[in-house]
């Protein structure tokens, strides 16, 4: 089946490299003023490593001066550090679950940097465990990542583009926004307000000379297995959250889902559905919602069962797959790791 429609995958667009700055210092470039002659600022918050280095540095070559953020300074400066070789980048720490602390990252942007054209959240946290693992500090760290962080980031910068008549706002949400899938509860959760938010959004700045993209991967190879934290079985989840992450045929390439999605924000798309995994996904649970959520509770009951002591605490990937120790779930993680590397993970 072949999509149609707006959200149809488009073929990539070519991209133009920037050429280095010649300015090598830290992890600012800029000129006297704060920014980079000529150049649109672009805040991607949640970009120190993963996709939203990816968008970051697929921004910077379309000629932006990207002001990368995230919640740790010592990953953050040193996502600066390695886009800096290519072009006009500024660090900023900032914790999209904090509203004050979106809410001065944007005044200092604005006013030491230059007036933000595009901004893009890509923060975001995942928890692979069975329901019954599950405690309610895995549902508010979830919302306040991936559901409250976008709408701080949009709500703070929206009154500087409204009066600026343009701007460009995307959300990456997923297809865990439009279809629940098992063992990811939080996570869906907080993607299915984030979709609400941002298409609702971009429905009322229609006219503004304002947009807002709402964005829906499926699974991309990021590597951010060795990130996610997993509960209940943690080895067993692993065990399966990892080769699907990581596998062709279940997740796609990362690199060109940042170049469709930074195509599709530049360009103001309401939507962008990134892989025909996910597009179907959607069109199968607009049709049948009562049967598409039967297949997810069958999916869920061939993933590993809640131990009979279920824990509260999570453990990062890096420690499940330690404690797996499996070299037939390393060898298909292979191209998942080799992101991991590649995007800081």
């Amino acid at each position: 089946m072949t999509p149609t429609g707006p959200d149809r995958p488009e073929p990539d667009s070519a991209t133009t490299e920037v050429a280095p700055s010649p300015d090598t210092h830290a992890s600012r470039r800029e000129d006297a003023s704060g920014s980079a002659p000529g150049r649109p600022v672009a805040v991607v918050l949640g970009s120190s490593r993963g996709l939203g280095l990816l968008v970051a540095r697929e921004l910077q070559r379309r000629g932006h001066h990207v002001v990368v953020a995230a919640r740790y300074r010592h990953e953050v400066d040193g996502a600066a550090e390695e886009l800096g070789a290519h072009g006009p980048v500024t660090a900023e720490q900032c914790d999209v679950r904090d509203r004050h602390s979106v809410g001065e990252l944007v005044g200092r942007v604005e006013r030491d940097v230059g007036p933000i054209e595009v901004l893009v959240t890509v923060a975001g946290v995942i928890q692979a465990a069975p329901a019954e693992s599950l405690v309610l500090h895995d549902f508010e760290d979830a919302m306040e990542t991936m559901a409250w962080g976008p709408i701080h980031a949009a709500l703070t910068v929206l009154p500087h583009l409204r009066r600026r008549g343009h701007g460009r706002i995307g959300t990456v949400t997923s297809i865990g926004g439009m279809v629940s899938p098992p063992h990811l509860l939080p996570y869906a959760t907080a993607k299915f307000a984030a979709v609400g938010f941002s298409d609702g959004l971009a429905a009322a700045l229609q006219g503004t000379g304002v947009t807002a993209t709402t964005i829906v991967p499926g699974l991309m190879r990021t590597g951010g297995h060795e990130h996610a934290r997993f509960g209940g079985d943690a080895e067993a989840e692993y065990a399966w959250f990892a080769p699907a992450a990581s596998l062709p045929l279940l997740s796609v390439d990362a690199e060109r889902a940042a170049r469709r999605i930074v195509n599709a924000v530049l360009a103001g798309r309401p939507m962008v559905v990134l892989t025909p995994l996910a597009w179907l996904g959607i069109r199968v649970r607009g049709l049948a919602p009562a049967t598409t959520t039967r297949v997810m509770g069958l999916m869920g009951r061939l993933l590993p069962d809640a131990p009979a002591r279920a824990g509260a605490r999570t453990v990062e990937g890096v420690e499940a797959r330690r404690r797996l120790a499996s070299p037939l779930v390393d060898r298909l993680s292979t191209l998942g790791d080799r992101a991991a590397r590649r995007n800081r993970e």
